[in-house]
């Protein structure tokens, strides 16, 4: 079979695209892809071929197969002889090498062969048709699903794509922590290490909150040139003079040692001493400079304080000058420990007379982070070849005394005296964050130490450091807690963390457990995020990110170890938002379809409701009190022989449409269509109040609509029958009915049957709508009329039976309507004779004919025969 070009197969739901060579044998055409060009054998004893725009054809195993057009061509080809078929054509083939036969599916005859048809496909199948015999499409889609339900359906594509759209926010996720893993792998060192130190620094501010305060045996203090002492003692630079006085006064109180956080890189310029050389140098005179070493000398006065007691200067390292420092008393036992050291070619000391005074020179350079702020504290650097300590190092050894610094390998240790201080290998201590109130503690004011107001017994035996907050000292660093913080308390900071041994540093194997964190709590970010509402799965991955941090925290407090929470936390948080967020428009996608097919059976204000209060609705069954609304089409059978499919179809959804929005309009509920017939419910699944006058009226509206529908168009052209309604009130039981992969929401009980009943009725008593019992009850005389009892199937007593009273019924015949009635009890002859006035008045009134007919003898009205 070829097909000719836009032509296209329709196999149940699958669509063939043109170009295909097709060699049949037996069994349903089914395929899971496209093929263009491509030979396709069936093995199946069943062959079925249904052309789009169509719904049934099929030909048994024994060879016969059929072809109906209603897109394009299709060219079929058999026993050497081939028919190029158009729209609207088609062709029977007898068995495998009789020549193809033309026909055309708009005649009756064609209709005839397709039953044929029908009755060898079931019967070579073994499948049951319905039990109606009044719509073979229905008849011959439901043997089309059946076939295809045992083979698999859909081409590969089509089945990832299928997957991808159940499993789209568990994907989305997926990729999202794919592309983090990567990012955190490859992410410049410079966005990483500012990602680690803002972790660590939060680590270690939850760390220091929860550590209590251990006594040391070492007490440190810090003398502040702040404000007031420049206000007091004149603006900076100080005279070396009055710094000498301030070294004094602290050595007056017997520190352990002091170290001054101050450069002085240049000799005194300010002292008498200084001047005289200075003018003798201008003037050429040696006899002035000569009396410089008799007039007082700021360097002198400053190193002769100095001696007096431990005292330590500082250098600053510079990258443009060769060495310049003398060597620092270090020992090492075996190799040097460290990976990283910072380093400068040179370095920038204090003066000759001040270095010489010194017990000990330390580095004052402070390493700023990525972000310009001061984590870090060096414990050694390297000025060109040399290993040189910190301030705050050397500012440790003198306070205990020791002699010179042993470096110890495995593990990297720094032993000062008595004391031994973990080592690391960067050469860099991290600090811990202090509260401003712990550094307030420790600090006095130098102005208060010159002039004696400060406390004494304070400065004994503690290691003292000189230094200050002032703007004008240029000492001011940012660090993670404070953007103004003293470079003499971040010295200090680092004296005591080594005093106390301790000293965090990053986990060892960072490398690894990060990216495996990351892993873990990623992909439980894409199960809460796939799997749970937002609120719960945001609780949950909260719950486990503070988790996360905890035990961070909790290596730093126990172990000194720092581990980074901030990433995965950040990676997890993405991760959650990008599936969330999928799983939520994917949700909305889902509602909104969900919505417009409610929208289908229920009215729009109806879903709203169950939309906002879904409690409202109970789905796993309950008895309610229902009005069922059944709808029929009269003569039905023989529209359909007299149709084509196409015609057929089309206009059933339109009229499907029409009816279906009517009962929505009321307030209906669409159970299901079945057939060329409508069931509808009113007061389910919400309550609906005077649901048995709204189904009448619905009733009405539908038989009124129906009328004009089918007097027009193409139901006029096949000559679409009216529509029959039955309705009925009463208690059912209504919810969830099927199997656990397909559930239907409908009604069950005897007000149910009755009402599908009651529109069979129609037929008989010659009416458009037969109202049961129940619901002309609750409706009342100025709604309907009643039409006589009726002995319906399944009752063995005979029901009373109405109908709405004619739209253009005026009153006094209603009334005289009612009053005939009411005779047929009291008087059935007279009552008779007032039935056939009211017939002379209204002859075209069906069903009064109907009543009258079944009340009088056969001879006693000309009732025309009605046909289905």
């Amino acid at each position: 079979m070829k097909l000719g070009d836009q032509a296209r197969l329709k196999i149940d739901k699958y669509l063939v695209d043109a170009g295909g060579e097709m060699t049949l044998s037996a069994g349903p055409l089914l395929f899971d892809g496209q093929p263009h060009h491509a030979s396709v054998r069936i093995l199946s004893p069943f062959a079925m071929i249904a052309v789009r725009g169509t719904r049934f054809f099929a030909g048994p195993s024994n060879g016969r197969f059929g072809v109906f057009v209603a897109r394009g061509s299709v060219t079929v080809a058999a026993a050497r002889q081939q028919v190029t078929l158009r729209v609207g054509e088609g062709t029977d083939i007898v068995s495998p090498g009789a020549p193809p036969t033309p026909v055309s599916d708009g005649r009756p005859n064609a209709s005839a062969r397709h039953s044929r048809a029908s009755a060898e496909c079931f019967q070579a199948t073994g499948l049951k048709p319905e039990k109606t015999s009044r719509q073979p499409i229905g008849r011959f889609s439901r043997c089309c699903k059946q076939l295809c339900s045992e083979r698999p359906r859909g081409s590969p594509m089509g089945r990832v794509r299928r997957a991808w759209q159940q499993h789209r926010p568990v994907a989305a996720g997926l990729m999202t922590l794919a592309v983090l893993l990567l990012a955190t792998i490859l992410l410049p060192k410079a966005v990483s290490d500012a990602l680690r130190d803002s972790a660590f620094d939060l680590v270690l501010a939850g760390d220091q909150s929860l550590r209590r305060p251990v006594a040391s045996g070492l007490k440190v203090l810090v003398v502040d040139v702040d404000r007031s002492s420049i206000d007091a003692s004149g603006p900076w630079p100080w005279p070396r003079e009055t710094m000498a006085r301030l070294v004094q006064a602290v050595a007056g109180g017997r520190p352990a040692a002091i170290a001054i956080d101050v450069l002085f890189a240049e000799p005194d310029d300010r002292s008498p001493a200084a001047l005289a050389r200075r003018l003798g140098s201008m003037t050429g005179h040696a006899e002035i400079s000569a009396l410089a070493d008799s007039l007082p000398d700021g360097d002198k006065l400053l190193a002769q304080a100095a001696s007096s007691v431990p005292t330590a200067f500082g250098f600053v390292l510079d990258p443009d000058r060769d060495g310049g420092l003398p060597a620092a008393p270090i020992v090492s036992r075996g190799a040097l420990p460290f990976d990283d050291l910072w380093q400068a070619k040179g370095a920038i000391g204090p003066t000759p007379t001040l270095a010489a005074a010194a017990r000990g020179l330390g580095a004052l350079s402070l390493p700023g982070s990525a972000d310009g702020a001061i984590r870090q504290v060096p414990v050694f650097v390297a000025v060109g070849r040399a290993l040189m300590p910190s301030l705050a190092a050397e500012a440790v050894r003198l306070a205990f005394g020791a002699s010179n610094y042993l470096i110890e390998n495995e593990p990297p240790t720094l032993v000062v005296g008595s004391r031994r201080v973990a080592l690391p290998r960067d050469g860099l201590l991290r600090l811990a964050p202090r509260s401003p109130s712990h550094r307030a503690v420790r600090t006095l004011s130098a102005i208060d130490v010159i002039e004696g107001r400060a406390d004494r017994d304070r400065l004994k035996d503690a290691l003292v450091l000189l230094g200050g907050s002032a703007p004008e000292l240029n000492g001011l660093r940012k660090t993670p807690g404070d953007p103004l913080t003293p470079s003499v308390q971040i010295q200090a900071d680092a004296v005591e963390q080594m005093v106390a041994d301790r000293v965090p540093s990053a986990l060892t194997a960072a490398s690894i457990a990060q990216p495996l964190t990351i892993l873990v709590i990623g992909a439980l970010a894409v199960l809460l995020g796939g799997a749970l509402p937002p609120a719960s799965g945001s609780t949950i991955l909260g719950c486990t990110i503070a988790l996360l941090w905890i035990a961070a925290i909790a290596v730093s407090v126990f172990a000194d170890r720092l581990a980074d929470p901030l990433t995965p936390s950040i990676a997890a948080a993405a991760v959650f938002a990008v599936t969330a967020s999928t799983a939520y428009s994917v949700t909305r996608r889902r509602e909104a379809l969900v919505h417009h097919r409610l929208e289908q059976h229920l009215a729009p204000a109806v879903v709203r409701r169950i939309i906002e209060q879904p409690n409202l609705v109970k789905l796993s069954g309950e008895r309610r009190e229902v009005t069922s609304l059944f709808t029929d089409i009269e003569s039905f059978t023989a529209t359909m022989h007299r149709a084509g499919p196409e015609e057929l179809v089309t206009t059933l959804d339109e009229y499907f449409e029409g009816v279906a929005d009517i009962v929505i309009r009321h307030g209906g509920m669409i159970d299901k269509i079945v057939g060329d017939g409508v069931h509808a419910l009113f007061n389910a699944p919400l309550d609906l109040e005077d649901h048995p006058r709204r189904a009448i009226e619905c009733a009405i509206a539908v038989q009124e609509w129906s009328e004009g529908f089918r007097r027009r168009g193409p139901a006029a052209a096949i000559g679409l029958g009216r529509t029959r309604i039955g309705i009925e009130t009463g208690a059912a039981i209504v919810g969830d009915v099927g199997i656990q992969s397909k559930l239907d929401y409908t009604a069950h009980g005897d007000s149910v049957n009755m009402a599908a009943r009651l529109q069979a009725s129609n037929k008989e008593i010659g009416s458009a709508i037969c109202v049961g019992p129940g619901a002309a009850a609750r409706c009342g005389a100025p709604l309907l009329r009643p039409l006589g009892r009726l002995a319906i199937r399944g009752r063995e007593e005979s029901i009373a039976v109405f109908e709405p009273w004619p739209a253009d019924a005026p009153p006094a015949w209603r009334e005289a309507y009612l009053t005939a009635y009411a005779m047929l009890d009291r008087d059935a002859a007279k009552g008779a004779t007032l039935l056939q006035e009211l017939i002379a008045e209204r002859p075209a009134d069906l069903a009064l004919r109907g009543l009258a007919e079944r009340l009088l003898p056969p001879s006693g009205a000309n009732i025309p025969d009605q046909q289905r």
